[in-house]
């Protein structure tokens, strides 16, 4: 890879211009209109415009990669960074696309699919349902199983969204197909699982990175269990009180 189009704005898109220089790549950053005057833009090696309000433009995006020559998308966080389809997209047009593979970011979007597939590969989940719960009488059984409280959560749900936490059977009933609509309204599917509710856990987050050749590093354990409305405020790291060693292993790299 020798050129990377960056579809992304503001701070994301400096932090990629600095990571490709480091790594002797050339950038083009794509920008919107609203961004013409955008700071980050005169560090590129080149720049290309996708139009207004166009950073969810996947055509625009692909368009402006291959008109200038790039051979890899980074699309950053946010935008379309999550979308299976924009990444499946990237790689038709015969382009990289700098990020998890299309059927890993569409495994891990959906929830209730993510907990299987931890499941089957050994890896410990809160108790919970097998899979989504479609009918109220499964959800109810589900509950009465692991024990209330329990959470209904959307499989396709983000930024704290799409949460609920019952306490008992009647409520639970009363508000299942109220759930499933709200779901399909915020996200664009109704599909809901359950999962225990801890009152009081610590929310500890180890991200991994691979780079798709067999290497495999984590970036250490951040402390985000200060939330509001099931959404992170703030992260710390080390997480007080987790001894290091207990985090790292035997080093950086996880193989």
């Amino acid at each position: 890879m020798k050129r990377v189009l960056i579809a992304n704005r503001g701070e994301i898109a400096l932090r990629i211009l600095r990571a490709c220089r480091e790594l002797g790549l050339e950038t083009v950053a794509a920008y919107s209109q609203a961004d013409s005057l955008a700071l980050h833009l005169p560090l590129a090696n080149d720049t290309v415009c996708i139009g207004k309000h166009s950073y969810l433009d996947s055509s625009q995006i692909i368009s402006a990669a291959m008109i200038k020559n790039c051979d890899g998308v980074h699309p950053g966080y946010g935008f379309l960074s999550e979308s299976s389809d924009f990444a499946l997209q990237v790689e038709e047009a015969g382009l990289c696309f700098i990020g998890p593979a299309a059927p890993h970011i569409e495994l891990m979007g959906d929830k209730a699919k993510a907990r299987a597939a931890m499941t089957a590969k050994g890896i410990p989940v809160l108790p919970g349902s097998d899979g989504e719960v479609t009918r109220l009488d499964d959800a109810c059984d589900c509950a009465e199983r692991i024990g209330f409280p329990v959470m209904v959560k959307a499989s396709h749900g983000g930024g704290g969204r799409g949460i609920q936490i019952f306490d008992d059977e009647a409520s639970l009933r009363s508000a299942f197909e109220g759930l499933r609509n709200e779901a399909e309204q915020l996200f664009g599917n109704g599909g809901v699982y359950i999962e225990k509710w801890l009152d009081a856990p610590r929310h500890i987050e180890i991200q991994v990175f691979g780079d798709g050749n067999g290497r495999v590093i984590h970036f250490g354990a951040r402390e985000c269990s200060i939330q509001r409305r099931h959404q992170k405020l703030l992260e710390e790291t080390p997480p007080p009180g987790i001894p290091v060693d207990r985090i790292s292993g035997a080093g950086n790299v996880l193989l």
